[in-house]
């Protein structure tokens, strides 16, 4: 049997889909733990969605911990689930535990550029998006 083929994503079968996330290389499972942008990030970046990584500040958008903010601790690829500092579980003996959160349900806040990498990706993107903004050509009506 076949590790991982590109093409069961385009399978409507649960089972096919649930196997190619769990199979996924690493390149692919970056791309599922993408989170949205706040509008200020997105109109100053050009992008709407970001792979998440620790430092950054997110806010909670669903569940029950909806609307608190903090700074990602961990960001777990295999289980696709993102920890966040202030956002615990008390278990029975007393100590806490990280709540795992899904990405979809997250929005970054504040990015953390000390990614030599992830800056100059946004820097590229941010460009092409004030290059589309200017080559708009206005038509001017004719009397």
């Amino acid at each position: 049997m076949k590790e991982w083929v590109k093409n069961w994503i385009r399978s409507k079968k649960p089972n096919k889909q649930r196997k190619y996330v769990y199979n996924a290389p690493l390149h692919i499972q970056h791309k599922l733990v993408n989170v949205h942008l706040s509008p200020e990030l997105r109109k100053k970046y050009g992008k709407r969605n970001i792979g998440v990584r620790k430092e950054d500040q997110v806010k909670i958008l669903r569940g029950q911990f909806k609307g608190k903010t903090g700074k990602v601790v961990a960001v777990n690829l295999k289980k696709q689930k993102v920890n966040i500092e202030g956002i615990e579980n008390i278990r029975k003996e007393g100590t806490k535990a990280y709540y795992p959160l899904q990405p979809s349900n997250l929005m970054i806040t504040e990015l953390f550029l000390d990614d030599k990498k992830r800056k100059e990706l946004l820097e590229r993107k941010s460009k092409k998006a004030v290059t589309k903004e200017v080559k708009k050509p206005v038509k001017e009506k004719k009397e």
